[in-house]
């Protein structure tokens, strides 16, 4: 069995790993990066926000296709299958992957291929690989190995009708009817995504509204839209049990309902993947969630270890997955630029797109601040009328007296776009967080960024005679 000496050994090549490797390189440092699929980009590029996205893009193309009057001249509504729109998403996760297999070329990152398993806190050894099991010592070790779905052992997976968000990728037809059990943010995107396709979908919420976190108005305006592409969505459901047969599947809830369909998919909670890394050898020891447990500065119990990304929970993101590895790599070749990542803009890519930052109405009255709120409503707007997409609004919610913006929330086409202007206000210190700065800076017009204008001096309209 061949040993190498690295610096640093990182164990999964999604975001969280890139960033991790990518800075420790950048650091000098001699790096080796361990992938357990058969190429670079981890879940995020294989199996989740790559792969979903490029699906919400091609359905959003056909959506506007079949339903803007100007493309009658050119044809009649076309109807697309999922195989055809997943074809288009392959070529983007394949794009993917060559762009990240250069990187780790160009930094000098050691790639090696195969399931990594803990001899000691610094030492992996590296089964299945071309040459062989394979053992690697480093004097740091990042764990950086994402979650997969979680899936309730009442449930046959294997059934060729019964899917989770993993596995929806295979399907290879498009189905009339289907069930989504749990209304989480994968669960929505793929409601948006399914419905796009002319699929009458059942969307299963365990709780009383979707996507309870966000601001109340948005995800009221989420629950409409969802339901005007005839989603239809119940809300306090719990299922009992998931039966496939020839035909379909049968879901029964507790409360005594009944619904058949011709797919179901599941999309209810997620798993940390360190249930094949033999912790215990390294001194650590999953949750019940199979997450590890980190400080402020992403150190296990052991403090050679680190661990980043989906594998220790909130915000699983992909965003927040690369500046958390890229901390890790700061925190452990000691560099001054460390940061705690600790504010993260939301993006959920239904049709259409959700994202925010800051507080929510809900929690700012709660807390009894005093707030108030500037509202754009894109059919308002020059830009989202010349692009046919009317659907949305941006809301600034902001200090009645400092005027300091405490929350941005924006719903329609291109919101985890807008969401960054306002989150770079926010960032700023003292009066330069202002809600004016808005009002006394030009846009360029027509854009959706002069939303921002629209709000301001709405808001500001609102306190100008308290």
């Amino acid at each position: 069995m061949a040993v190498y000496d690295y610096d640093v050994v990182v164990i999964g090549s999604g975001p969280a790993g890139e960033g991790a490797a990518m800075n420790a390189a950048k650091h000098g440092r001699r790096v080796a990066i361990i992938e357990e699929q058969e190429a670079v980009g981890g879940n995020c590029t294989h199996k989740g926000t790559i792969p979903s996205k490029a699906l919400r893009h091609s359905v959003k193309q056909i959506i506007e296709f079949n339903t803007n009057p100007m493309f009658r001249d050119i044809g009649e509504p076309r109807w697309f299958s999922f195989s055809k729109v997943l074809n288009r998403a392959e070529k983007v996760m394949a794009n993917q992957v060559m762009l990240r297999t250069n990187f780790y070329a160009r930094n000098r990152v050691d790639v090696y291929f195969g399931s990594a398993q803990f001899k000691d806190q610094n030492t992996v050894l590296v089964k299945g690989t071309a040459k062989g099991d394979e053992e690697l010592r480093a004097k740091n070790i990042v764990i950086a190995t994402g979650s997969r779905p979680y899936c309730p052992p009442d449930i046959d997976f294997n059934h060729p009708r019964i899917y989770n968000s993993d596995t929806i990728l295979k399907l290879s037809h498009t189905p009339r009817t289907m069930i989504i059990y749990g209304a989480g943010v994968i669960a929505c995107e793929y409601a948006s995504i399914f419905s796009g396709l002319g699929v009458k979908v059942d969307l299963i919420d365990t709780r009383d509204r979707l996507l309870s976190f966000l601001d109340g108005e948005i995800s009221d305006a989420l629950s409409y839209h969802l339901r005007n592409t005839s989603v239809k969505i119940r809300h306090n459901e719990e299922y009992d049990s998931v039966i496939g047969d020839g035909h379909g599947v049968i879901m029964n809830l507790k409360s005594g309902k009944r619904i058949r369909a011709d797919s179901f998919l599941w999309c209810n909670g997620r798993t940390g993947n360190t249930d094949k890394l033999n912790i215990e050898a390294a001194g650590l020891e999953a949750n019940n969630r199979g997450q590890l447990e980190i400080d402020d500065h992403y150190r296990t119990k052991v403090e050679s270890i680190y661990a980043v990304g989906d594998v220790i929970g909130w915000p699983s993101l992909a965003s927040a997955a690369l500046d958390q590895g890229r901390s890790a790599a700061a925190d452990l070749v000691g560099a001054d630029n460390f940061r705690y990542i600790n504010e993260v803009p939301t993006g959920i890519y239904t049709i259409p797109e959700i994202s925010s930052i800051g507080k929510t109405e809900e929690e700012l009255t709660k807390e009894c601040i005093p707030y108030e709120v500037g509202q754009a409503f894109f059919k308002d707007t020059a830009r989202a009328q010349i692009s046919s997409q009317p659907v949305g609004m941006l809301k600034i919610l902001f200090h009645r007296e400092t005027l300091a913006i405490l929350g941005i929330h924006c719903f329609g086409d291109q919101a985890s776009e807008i969401v960054h202007i306002g989150q770079a206000i926010m960032r700023q210190e003292g009066k330069a967080n202002t809600l004016e700065y808005f009002v006394n800076t030009t846009f360029n017009y027509p854009t959706m960024a002069e939303a921002y204008r629209v709000a301001a001096i709405a808001g500001l309209n609102r306190i100008s005679n308290l």
